[in-house]
């Protein structure tokens, strides 16, 4: 019996040898690896510049009173189209008191000449009437009657119009009523009726009253990189794509570019504009956010690779193209354009090669997990 457990445990023991010599031969045995490949393809090539900004209305106006006072009544709401000319508000005037007792007292003054010219003038017709006086004499008091009128008429204009802003004479004509001076949609109505508002003037740009744009006309504003600016020029296409519309994209021609730059974060920023080319079926709101591509070269359907498919030595570019299963041989290419991701190829390669993926991009796989 004891002999039996003895043999037991030796077999155990010789089993559990024998694994192990052959757990870490398997081990040490290289495994054979198995090399991706890819193929050159047909594509556009685009190498292009980006600059972001915003798409904004070309003709933008802020409409501003010519009066100060308080807004009696809003005519428009943000989103209605209107004409040149078009009534927006309505000012009423609150008068300065010192400004409106100086009307009252010229008025007042006025009044009283009138009424000495008219006596002067009757007493002095009676008696040119008489051939008392000579005519030359006579109309010394005329004229002095003539400019009585004038002046009280003009104070009382004067007055009416401190009080309203607008006159008798001027009939329909007045500073209260705010019109637009461009056609276009209203953007925003930033006062509402009874808020106090600034006329424009030589020291105050004044209180806006609404916001008028041509949304007809739309261009695109941002800003390029110093590293850009000098790849660029007037008249190049951009693509423009807009945060908010999806699946659109928007032509548009550069027509400005900075000539000074702007320092933000570090960096030297340069404004472009560009007129956009709309869309009928797709409405564009002042604002939108917006990127711009501009197109610096282009090559339409060229043959490609991926450009981290490409392998240096020195001053030369070649790829591993495969001769044979698993098999690699060396071939030099000459390139064209590169967008950063794909490269174009003028020679070296036809469509149907095989190109090796270099191990350097983590491509490479165990045979046996395939």
């Amino acid at each position: 019996m004891k002999t039996f457990f003895k043999s037991l445990l030796g077999l155990i023991l010789v089993g559990i040898i024998v694994g192990t010599l052959y757990f870490l031969y398997a081990k040490s045995e290289k495994k054979p690896v198995f090399f991706h490949t890819d193929s050159p393809f047909t594509t556009n090539i685009i190498r292009k510049a980006v600059a972001t900004g915003s798409v904004v209305p070309r003709k933008e106006i802020d409409i501003k009173p010519q009066v100060s006072g308080i807004v009696q009544k809003i005519y428009v709401e943000a989103g209605n189209l209107i004409k040149e000319g078009d009534l927006i508000a309505k000012v009423k005037i609150i008068p300065d008191m010192v400004t409106l007792n100086n009307a009252e007292n010229r008025l007042n003054r006025a009044k009283i000449n009138l009424e000495n010219s008219i006596k002067d003038y009757d007493r002095n017709k009676k008696l040119f009437d008489q051939k008392v006086i000579a005519e030359a004499d006579f109309q010394r008091f005329e004229l002095a009657l003539e400019n009585a009128r004038e002046e009280q008429e003009a104070a009382a204009n004067n007055l009416q119009l401190i009080k309203e802003g607008v006159t008798k004479k001027s009939g329909q004509a007045t500073n209260t009523l705010v019109r637009s001076t461009i056609a276009g949609m209203v953007l925003d109505v930033p006062v509402k009726e009874g808020n106090s508002v600034i006329e424009s003037n030589t020291f105050n740009e004044g209180t806006t009253i609404a916001t008028v744009a041509d949304m007809g006309e739309m261009i695109f504003e941002g800003k390029v990189d110093e590293s850009e600016v000098g790849k660029i020029s007037h008249g190049m296409r951009l693509i423009i794509v807009i945060g908010a519309i999806e699946n659109v994209t928007f032509d548009a021609t550069l027509e400005y570019i900075a000539p000074k730059g702007v320092e933000e974060d570090g960096a030297i920023q340069f404004e472009i504009k560009a007129a956009l080319e709309l869309k009928e079926d797709h409405f564009i709101r002042a604002g939108y956010s917006a990127n711009a591509d501009i197109v610096l070269e282009r090559r339409d359907s060229v043959m490609a690779i991926k450009e981290s498919l490409l392998q240096f030595d020195e001053d030369k570019i070649y790829v591993e193209v495969e001769k044979g299963e698993q098999e690699f041989e060396r071939r030099d290419l000459q390139t064209g354009l590169s967008d950063g991701i794909n490269i174009e190829i003028l020679s070296g390669l036809s469509e149907n090669d095989k190109i090796k993926i270099p191990q350097d991009y983590g491509q490479t796989t165990d045979k046996n997990q395939l």
